[in-house]
């Protein structure tokens, strides 16, 4: 889903108090907590995490899930131990209302993207 909005809390605001959102606060604070330094925009018409080097995360509500998205999980989770039991694509983790979010491995995943981001890996697609 789009959302035609200009700042995270109109962002925020605009969502269904859902689920979806229950979820998106949650990973919007388990990032700030990993990288207090980010900083949170609106960048594809979706919540954009960013910091002086570019966007390392985005976070959207979707119909049927919240999507976490960023580069590509295979250089960050090369194993698929990290993120073991979660719907992924290429480059997002797709977060379903049945998932309790601190029995994944989505708060090491993000961890680990960003000490690989800090440390100018390429983590993109």
């Amino acid at each position: 889903m789009q959302y035609n909005v200009s700042s995270p809390t109109e962002y925020l605001d605009t969502i269904d108090k859902d689920w979806r959102y229950d979820k998106i606060m949650e990973i919007r604070e388990m990032i700030r907590d990993i990288y207090p330094e980010i900083v949170e925009g609106i960048e594809y018409k979706m919540l954009s995490y960013r910091d002086n080097a570019g966007s390392i995360f985005h976070l959207n509500a979707q119909k049927n899930h919240v999507g976490l998205y960023f580069g590509d999980i295979q250089k960050i989770d090369p194993d698929g131990e990290l993120l073991k039991g979660l719907n992924l694509g290429k480059g997002c983790i797709r977060i379903s209302k049945s998932k309790n979010i601190p029995e994944t491995g989505i708060r090491e995943f993000i961890t680990k993207a960003v000490a690989l981001w800090k440390e100018g890996k390429d983590i993109s697609c």
